[in-house]
């Protein structure tokens, strides 16, 4: 049961104003001469939610609960919308087929990992999409977008299969929407209705599930 994982979001209504984002490793040593070293420990980033904030009512609270009950506490993977960054494109930009570069041919391969591209002129970072939403991924070869019967998609991987493998050098595109694999961060769900009432929010830690 170690790596169980149920293809189910997190309740939409609590996620759309969940604080959280990503988080990163870094060792910060002072040198005697005032300078300092610093280490990146993670090769990427890690995302970490609390829930918490997105609870408005008693209802939404049940909702959770009742959601942690079925995920069996920090046992059990889910899907978790981030309110921010959930697609290929910027927010309040539309998807399209050429947001991405996931791949370039070489003739032979025909299947590609859905990736996404954070970055400026100082430098970059890929990050791997391994939960994408069915029915909004969108393809591109060589510049000319593919029909929809052209690939197939593992939404519980994030890999697609083209049929036709590209030629070499020929650019393969993707644009998408996405969920983060994540888990519970507690075993506890403490409920105080006394503290809710009062505005009191309790805490529900959500951790980013890396593969």
């Amino acid at each position: 049961m170690t790596d169980a994982f149920h293809e189910v979001r997190f309740p939409l209504r609590v996620s759309l104003t969940t604080s959280g984002g990503p988080v990163r490793r870094t060792d910060i040593v002072n040198l005697s001469n005032g300078r300092e070293s610093r280490n990146q420990r993670w090769a990427g980033s890690r995302r970490s939610y609390d829930a918490g904030s997105g609870v408005k009512s008693l209802a939404d609270l049940y909702t959770v609960l009742e959601f942690f009950e079925a995920r069996r506490g920090r046992l059990t993977g889910f899907r978790f919308r981030d309110p921010l960054d959930h697609a290929s494109a910027r927010p309040g930009q539309a998807v399209t087929a050429f947001d991405q570069l996931i791949g370039n041919g070489d003739g032979a391969n025909r299947r590609f990992q859905l990736l996404k591209t954070y970055g400026d002129a100082a430098g970059g970072f890929t990050r791997s999409i391994a939960k994408p939403v069915s029915g909004t991924v969108k393809l591109a070869v060589g510049g000319v977008a593919l029909a929809s019967g052209d690939f197939t998609l593992d939404a519980a991987s994030g890999t697609v299969t083209l049929a036709t493998a590209p030629a070499t050098g020929v650019a393969v595109q993707a644009g998408f929407e996405f969920d983060v694999p994540v888990r519970f961060d507690t075993d506890t769900m403490e409920v105080n209705l006394e503290a809710f009432n009062a505005g009191s929010i309790p805490s529900i830690p959500l951790v980013e599930i890396l593969a």
